[in-house]
């Protein structure tokens, strides 16, 4: 006799959640919505939704993040998947996170505000639903290794950017300050940036260059071993 289900198994409900980096030129953020239904109804979280039959976690992840957002066209990781018994008050659900990073400026006009998406400084953080404040602080482990190793956080800058904004961003994921000096000749010897003519005069009548990034380069070197921040066991 054919089986059609497995006997005797517990279901559970599968959920994913999506946690939004974004750089505004000054530091970095994230992006969280007022949960739109109970339990915990009102309160701040992460993008959720649950995972409908027929899709894939990706696929799902990147509806939910639509449909709160408006966000689309934004790469997603996988990042780790939650399932406390305890974790959802209400019933047994296991949660797959994403995490994406994203040029705030880039993304401005297409952010929807049906459901009062709003960014946050990760310094001020807001109290958050169920266990979204531990996917956070996984999320923000797993760029800090990444970006280590892998010029990963270019993906959150505009196309002309200057090496102040970058060594800004690098000190937001890393929340340590970073030698100018020690920066500049670290990032300038990757050979990823290409200096332009033109300068940001908004932070000094002296002005910063704007560099942009070597596409044809940051594909090649994405994969290599660059150290371009702390080594992991040291952050």
């Amino acid at each position: 006799m054919e089986l059609k289900r497995y006997n005797r198994q517990n279901r559970m409900l599968v959920a994913v959640d999506c946690i939004i980096f974004g750089f505004d030129g000054q530091e970095i953020k994230l992006l969280l919505i007022k949960r739109g239904f109970e339990p915990e109804k009102g309160r701040w979280s992460l993008m959720g939704g649950f995972v409908q039959p027929g899709e894939s976690f990706e696929v799902s992840a990147q509806r939910v993040l639509k449909q709160l957002t408006g966000l689309e066209n934004v790469y997603l990781e996988q990042l780790y998947a939650f399932g406390d018994p305890n974790r959802d008050p209400l019933e047994r659900t296991a949660s797959i996170a994403y995490f994406a990073l994203i040029d705030i400026s880039k993304y401005e006009k297409q952010l929807s505000d049906h459901f009062h998406p709003e960014w946050f400084s990760l310094k001020k953080v807001p109290s958050l639903i169920f266990d979204h404040k531990e996917m956070i602080q996984m999320a923000k482990e797993k760029l800090r290794y990444k970006s280590a190793f892998q010029p990963v956080l270019f993906e959150l800058l505009p196309a002309k950017f200057t090496l102040p904004q970058l060594q800004n961003l690098y000190e937001g994921v890393y929340e340590s300050h970073m030698d100018k000096r020690n920066f500049s000749r670290k990032v300038l010897s990757t050979g990823l940036l290409i200096k332009q003519k033109q300068k940001d005069k908004a932070g000094s009548k002296k002005g910063a260059f704007y560099y942009k990034l070597d596409k044809k380069k940051y594909k090649h070197l994405f994969n290599s071993f660059l150290k371009f921040g702390p080594e992991p066991g040291k952050i």
